[in-house]
């Protein structure tokens, strides 16, 4: 399970490299186009219209699965003031209880949101592909520049709320087991640590 330490990193990561080269390609042959030159034919038969919505969906994803980051690091939102004037004791119960009720919330949201998807038309398209009986099923609606079912975009809210859930949960084991809550240093630099001990040796 180590992979699943680090997965919405990669996910972030990807996601965010596509939409900068998505962008990149879209606002490069848009200036291209009003060039002359021996290309421009061919440039103006490149359509680039599905590039913005695409960009925005990936976003989509990108706050999803970044929400959950936020639960794994320690830097998602939280209120905590008047929490950490109880005594410690009391403490522990409050944060586990809001660590569980966040778990419970997000669990929610992941179980509705595959309902959602399913009936979105994710039910036809597994029924098509495996040659079941699709008799009132509804083949659901399309998106309007990429023609992609929405179901598959709208898989970003049981997925990404399901990973957020899970670290909810692993966040409250690790909280029980240890008494540590994740923990976000804003002025820690990674690597900048061991370029101060090298510059001092």
């Amino acid at each position: 399970m180590k992979w699943l330490d680090h997965l919405e990193e990669w996910i972030i990561a990807s996601f965010m490299g596509a939409a900068t080269l998505i962008i990149f390609a879209s606002v490069m042959h848009r200036y291209a186009v009003g060039v002359q030159s021996p290309l421009q034919d061919w440039l103006i038969s490149l359509d680039f219209a599905w590039a913005q919505e695409a960009t925005i969906y990936l976003f989509v994803w990108m706050a999803k699965f970044g929400a959950a980051y936020g639960v794994r690091t320690g830097i998602h939102v939280g209120v905590d003031v008047l929490i950490n004037q109880l005594a410690p004791h009391n403490r522990k119960k409050f944060v586990l209880f809001g660590l569980l009720a966040g778990a419970l919330f997000t669990g929610a949201v992941a179980t509705m949101g595959a309902g959602f998807v399913w009936h979105n038309g994710a039910n036809w398209a597994f029924h098509n592909a495996l040659g079941l009986d699709m008799t009132d099923l509804i083949e659901g609606p399309t998106t309007p520049d990429l023609e992609w079912p929405t179901w598959i975009i709208y898989c970003a809210i049981p997925l990404g709320s399901s990973l957020m859930c899970l670290r909810f949960l692993q966040v409250a084991w690790n909280f029980m087991r240890t008494g540590e809550l994740p923990h976000h240093d804003h002025g820690h630099v990674d690597g900048l640590d061991e370029e101060l001990e090298q510059a001092k040796a």
